[in-house]
């Protein structure tokens, strides 16, 4: 079992950044890819990044691209989203993600555990 606690949100003007940390519990952490996804009120559930186990390979979704980075440090059990240049329309509820296996890390399907998720709300 693997526990994932999100922090880091938070209310920002538009074009401001956050950071968003999740710790996890799990003493095997580095054997998970990892993932960050967001939903908001009424919609569903989006892909926003992942990364692999060793950290070396990101994925983004094409609306981050260039403005959110994703890293892990394994020796801490944490994984950070620094996202930049945020937009009004990304406020939403930012989850974290742990995936034993997968095969396509955008698919939240494919992941094991979640965070409770963290409040981003980014005003105009």
């Amino acid at each position: 079992q693997v526990q994932l606690v999100e922090s880091g949100g938070g209310l920002v003007q538009a074009g401001g950044s956050l950071r968003l940390s999740c710790a996890a519990s799990a003493r095997t952490f580095s054997r998970y890819v990892m993932g960050w996804f967001r939903q908001a009120p009424g919609k569903e559930r989006d892909f926003v990044a992942a990364i692999s186990r060793s950290g070396v390979t990101t994925y983004y979704a094409d609306s981050v691209k260039g403005r959110f980075t994703i890293s892990r440090d394994n020796g801490k059990n944490t994984v950070v989203l620094q996202m930049n240049s945020l937009k009004p329309e990304e406020t939403a509820v930012y989850y974290c993600a742990a995936a034993a296996t997968i095969s396509t890390v955008a698919r939240g399907e494919e992941y094991d555990y979640w965070g409770q998720g963290t409040q981003v709300t980014v005003s105009s």
